[in-house]
C-alpha cells in the first residue's frame, strides 16, 4: 500500500453517499483526514479560494467530486480547477465520483488532464487502484 494521505476531500450533494464513502476511506486508513461538502462551492472555496489554495500541508492530496449536483456541479468544479496554476493543480488529484457513464460525461472529463473518473459505489478495490496509479512513489 502506498503512503498514507494528509487530507481527502469528498463533494456530494448525497449525503448518504458521502457518508458511506467517509466510512470506507476511514477503515482503509488511507488519510489522516476527510472532509466532506455537500456544496460544490464550498468546497472549492474551502481548498482554493483565493486561487492559490491552503499551504501544502492543508491542502487535499485527493478530491473526488461528483457530476451532478445541484448549484455548482462537477463539471463547473471541474472548469474552476483546470485554470488553477500548474503548481497549485500538481499538489492535488481531482477524481470525478459519479454514476454517470453516459459518454457525453466521459468525454467532458477526458478534456481535463490528469482527471480520474470513477464509477459509484467508491469500493475498496477502486481507492487501491487510483492510489497505486497516482501515489504510489509518493
Amino acid at each position: 500500500m502506498s503512503k498514507k494521505l494528509r487530507n481527502v476531500v469528498l463533494v456530494d450533494d448525497n449525503e448518504t453517499t458521502s457518508f458511506l464513502n467517509n466510512r470506507l476511506l476511514n477503515r482503509l486508513n488511507v488519510a489522516d483526514q476527510v472532509l466532506t461538502f455537500t456544496r460544490a462551492e464550498q468546497a472549492y472555496q474551502y481548498i482554493w479560494g483565493d486561487g492559490h489554495g491552503k499551504p501544502v500541508d492543508e491542502m487535499p492530496e485527493l478530491v473526488f467530486v461528483d457530476l451532478k449536483m445541484p448549484g455548482m456541479d462537477g463539471f463547473e468544479f471541474l472548469k474552476l480547477y483546470s485554470s488553477l496554476p500548474d503548481d497549485v493543480k500538481d499538489k492535488t488529484v481531482l477524481a470525478v465520483l459519479t454514476t454517470s457513464m453516459h459518454s457525453a460525461d466521459t468525454a467532458r472529463v477526458a478534456q481535463y488532464s490528469g482527471v480520474e473518473y470513477l464509477a459509484k459505489p467508491l469500493t475498496e478495490e477502486k481507492m487501491h487502484k487510483l492510489l497505486e496509479k497516482r501515489f504510489v512513489n509518493a
